[in-house]
């Protein structure tokens, strides 16, 4: 089979509402771009009507048209893993299915590659949020470029677009919990950011429960950089040098002035913010144990349960 110039990859889960409205923007803008395609969708385990929707959408365009379906949800970024490694194309994108990024904005994407950039970014453009969370994200951009040395303006908008070299490379990486934007921005070799529109959720909420979004935080950092290790040494290290001159002190009070308890509620405070520093370590700690544990450990990312695709004109079940 020829291998296209471009693979886009969208992952699916429980997008029954908006699939359709995605089928009549997303092919009529690559038919567009006048270049060979393909598009694979991954459905991530949706336990509604997506998997059939993605079904009819493969007999009605098979062409051009691949499916995956998972066995169960894996995760948005397992599932974009799935569709990178069945991308036959040179070009990859990702791309969310609730339109909140317009397909029509593939373009730019395209555009950038053409003219060598390996890795393209996206930053998603008049998009409205509250102050403090606008503040909020730039504090945290700037603390994560401190520690990793990756800068991604808005590593919450997939509208992407990787060169097969970097994709081959994250396939080669094995690891499953991994911060794939961010990766990609470790492997190139040309990277860029450019803006592109930014609209509502056609349809739905939003997959990601705050706990999703500080286990991304997490895979970001400690996948990255051992600062936070570097960071949590020196901590230690200030606060054995507090906590000797604070027991120096207190002896020297106990001979100077005799036995006081003016200052047990200080001692107790001091204990505490101590303790807390510890179980903060253990759970540092246990974060990078878990991540070799997983990689020793070398689970199957996830598995696939069916494919719909053409392969010699034959369909795969």
């Amino acid at each position: 089979m020829k291998t296209p110039e471009l693979s886009v990859i969208v992952p699916v889960y429980n997008e029954e509402a908006g699939l359709q409205a995605l089928f009549d923007r997303l092919y009529p803008a690559l038919d567009a771009l006048e270049l060979s395609y393909e598009v694979i969708f991954v459905n991530d385990g949706s336990r509604d009507r997506s998997a059939a929707l993605l079904s009819e959408q493969y007999q009605a365009r098979d062409d051009v048209t691949r499916v995956l379906l998972l066995n169960k949800n894996h995760g948005q970024y397992t599932a974009l893993l799935a569709g990178f490694e069945a991308a036959r194309g040179e070009k990859i994108i990702t791309l969310d299915a609730d339109l909140e990024n317009p397909p029509e904005e593939i373009g730019k994407v395209i555009e950038k590659m053409r003219a060598g950039h390996d890795y393209v970014g996206t930053i998603r453009a008049q998009r409205r949020r509250s102050l403090w969370r606008h503040q909020a994200s730039r504090m945290m951009n700037w603390l994560r470029e401190r520690i990793t040395h990756i800068r991604l303006t808005d590593h919450g908008c997939m509208l992407r677009g990787y060169s097969r070299r970097i994709i081959d490379r994250i396939n080669a990486y094995g690891e499953t919990n991994i911060f794939i934007p961010a990766l990609g921005y470790t492997f190139a070799q040309n990277p860029t950011e450019i803006e592109v529109m930014h609209d509502k959720r056609f349809a739905g909420d939003s997959k990601y429960s705050l706990y999703d979004l500080i286990r991304l935080a997490f895979d970001l950092v400690t996948g990255f950089s051992v600062a936070p290790l570097q960071w949590l040494s020196f901590t230690g290290l200030l606060l054995s040098a507090g906590s000797a001159a604070l027991f120096i002190l207190l002896v020297a009070r106990r001979f100077i002035l005799g036995a006081e308890v003016e200052g047990v509620f200080t001692l107790f405070a001091i204990n505490f913010f101590l303790i807390g520093v510890i179980i903060f370590a253990l759970g540092l700690l246990g974060e990078y144990i878990g991540r070799i544990y997983q990689q020793v450990r070398a689970w199957p990312r996830q598995f696939t349960h069916t494919r719909l695709e053409k392969t010699e004109d034959k369909v795969e079940g």
